[in-house]
């Protein structure tokens, strides 16, 4: 992980690139990876704990309606996420991460360790479903670490 996290860390500062993050499974844990280095003041400008649909609505402006139509754990959800916080925090990369981390909330559609991260920029964006075996740890960390992988491809 540590190497990750040092080549996003190296590429986000030689190109002056900023990112801002927006995480409801991972709980902070995104932003925490992002900000364990020196000099991320540097890129990093905003992580938001959006953990309730209430949070993802007065924050990131996501409709209440898509929410409750397609689950706070989905693509459109989380890619809106990506979207709001890079336009919150006026930055070059956004990234959404919603999911269900356990050990309950799972459902036949959405088993636990479902997990959807998008990533957004300027000229592209991704979303993606993962589905992350382990105890809630494991699958928190799993999905942080999935986010840089996706982030350095954008990179």
């Amino acid at each position: 992980m540590e190497r990750i996290i040092t080549q996003i860390h190296e590429l986000l500062s030689k190109k002056h690139m900023t990112i801002a993050v927006a995480e409801s499974c991972t709980g902070g844990l995104l932003s925490s990876l992002l900000t364990g280095r020196g000099g991320s003041s540097r890129y990093f400008i905003l992580g938001a704990v959006v953990y309730s649909n209430k949070a993802k609505n007065l924050i990131l402006g996501i409709p209440s309606r898509l929410i409750n139509d397609k689950g706070a754990v989905s693509a459109q959800v989380s890619a809106l996420m990506a979207k709001g916080v890079r336009k919150l925090a006026h930055t070059d990369f956004g990234i959404g991460i919603s999911g269900i981390a356990g050990p309950g909330g799972g459902s036949k559609t959405k088993p636990v360790g479902t997990v959807f991260i998008a990533v957004e920029s300027k000229s592209r964006k991704t979303c993606r479903r993962f589905i992350f075996k382990g105890s809630r740890s494991a699958v928190r960390k799993k999905a942080a670490l999935k986010s840089l992988r996706l982030l350095r491809s954008f990179l």
